[in-house]
């Protein structure tokens, strides 16, 4: 049996990049894709076009710096690309399903890549399938290829906009013609989508961080709704949707965006560090250190230790060589691997009283062994301080909770989850708090939170899936 080391199982689907106007495009495209390699891990390619139209493509499974080396970067050659890193959430795994996809068709050959997850998949897929579509693979994103096929003489961006106004979900796409990249985010602007320059071409991404390792100039995000072509005209956008909001997942501020990264204007770590302080302010405690889990909780630990004067320690160190994935037929093994990527500090912890910051509890079950770690170091008292609300609702965006029997808190209130996890006390930030963490936003999705979907489509369903619970 193979399982997860980690409750965390908190994983965004993928992350997107692409070049336009660049010499030597593939690159620039392996860093940017390096810089976004935390949005998953599974697989990842690159396709690129010569000036001549002839494509050029290149996917493995791995990492990054496994499925890219000198000579196959060599041969992507041209000067536009997309790219894409891949965690399989919807269509599961394998290379069938690692991205860009590449479409061969008399009327223009195309590849595309995405980030998210489109919610009404089976419906379309189905509607397509009756039409006589094949599909190739089991990935959501497929459906898009078969949506924008265009018939001889039309222009490409009509038959985009009509297929992205089909669509519900989370999502941004970059589709790449032989001569133009079109760019495009959903309606609600749940999945983050930036343009940058570099020298006369652009650069599109899922995160700004990847545009500073390549030297890239930040521009302005895409905006919800928005299709933006870029080709030789430069910049031109269209709007598929006249019912837009703003309404980026919180979990990219809290857990999945590098903290070097902007969102829609706002820094990662900054956000992070403010809702520490927010965090502390919400219930002041009194101990003698702020331990922050790695890595994602270590700005909010900042914010809490300076804004409670508690003094920041390094009480817990993360193993940089552990995989992903343990083989654990028992519970002692299993505990073994949680011990081999975390270990508490003795001589840090030891005769402490010690606030541990956390970005999100999903089972709750390492939250417990990292709470007994510390304990064992030595620690007097372990008051763990979230710096999020209560994971209460499934994901369908593209995150991979979808599930209420994976979520602790959806099943207990905030006093029987502190007891589960043997912690002294136990805080979640407010969802007031975390949206005033980013200066000038008047909305974020909070659905996992507190199940107010921004698509329709799953107002109903969570209503039907906890009444079919409750029976």
């Amino acid at each position: 049996m193979i399982e997860q080391i980690s409750d965390k199982n908190i994983h965004e689907e993928c992350g997107v990049f692409g070049i336009w106007g660049v010499e030597n495009a593939a690159s620039y495209i392996y860093y940017g894709l390096h810089s976004l390699q935390h949005r998953g891990q599974e697989g990842c390619g690159i396709v690129t076009v010569e000036e001549n139209g002839k494509f050029h493509n290149h996917r493995g499974l791995g990492l990054v710096s496994d499925v890219f080396n000198t000579t196959n970067l060599a041969g992507l050659s041209g000067n536009m690309g997309i790219g894409h890193v891949r965690y399989s959430t919807f269509g599961g795994g394998g290379l069938d399903n690692v991205q860009p996809f590449y479409f061969h068709h008399k009327n223009g050959d195309f590849a595309l890549a995405h980030n998210g997850n489109i919610v009404n998949a089976e419906e379309l897929s189905d509607s397509l399938e009756e039409q006589g579509c094949l599909f190739r693979t089991t990935s959501d994103s497929e459906i898009l290829a078969h949506l924008i096929r265009k018939p001889q003489g039309e222009d490409r961006i009509n038959h985009i906009i009509k297929a992205l106004s089909m669509m519900e979900g989370a999502f941004s796409f970059l589709i790449m013609t032989r001569n133009r990249i079109y760019a495009c985010r959903d309606r609600n602007g749940l999945r983050p989508l930036s343009i940058a320059t570099l020298g006369k071409g652009y650069v599109v991404s899922s995160e700004t961080c990847a545009f500073d390792i390549i030297g890239a100039k930040y521009l302005r995000d895409v905006e919800p709704g928005e299709i933006v072509c870029i080709d030789s005209h430069g910049l031109r956008s269209n709007f598929y949707s006249e019912e837009r909001c703003s309404k980026l997942c919180a979990m990219e501020y809290i857990y999945f965006a590098r903290p070097d990264s902007k969102l829609e204007g706002c820094n990662v770590h900054n956000f992070r560090k403010e809702s520490g302080r927010r965090l502390y302010r919400q219930r002041p405690t009194d101990a003698d250190i702020v331990v922050g889990v790695p890595d994602s909780s270590h700005s909010a630990a900042m914010g809490y230790s300076e804004e409670s004067g508690i003094p920041l320690e390094v009480g817990l160190v993360k193993s940089r060589y552990i995989g992903r994935t343990f083989i654990q037929p028992t519970q002692e093994l299993r505990e073994m691997g949680v011990r081999m990527k975390l270990s508490a500090i003795r001589e840090v912890v030891e005769g402490k009283s010690v606030v541990l910051i956390d970005d999100s509890i999903v089972r709750g079950t390492t939250s417990r062994r990292i709470v007994r770690m510390m304990r064992e170091a030595g620690a007097t008292a372990v008051h763990v301080r979230i710096a999020s609300p209560p994971l209460t609702n499934p994901c369908f965006y593209g995150i991979d909770i979808s599930d209420y029997d994976q979520l602790i808190s959806a099943n207990m209130e905030v006093d029987q989850v502190c007891e589960a996890i043997e912690a002294d006390s136990l805080e979640f930030l407010s969802e007031e708090a975390l949206l005033e963490s980013a200066p000038g936003r008047t909305d974020m999705c909070f659905a996992c939170f507190n199940g107010q979907y921004p698509t329709g489509t799953f107002s109903h369903m969570v209503r039907t899936i906890k009444a079919k619970g409750r029976q």
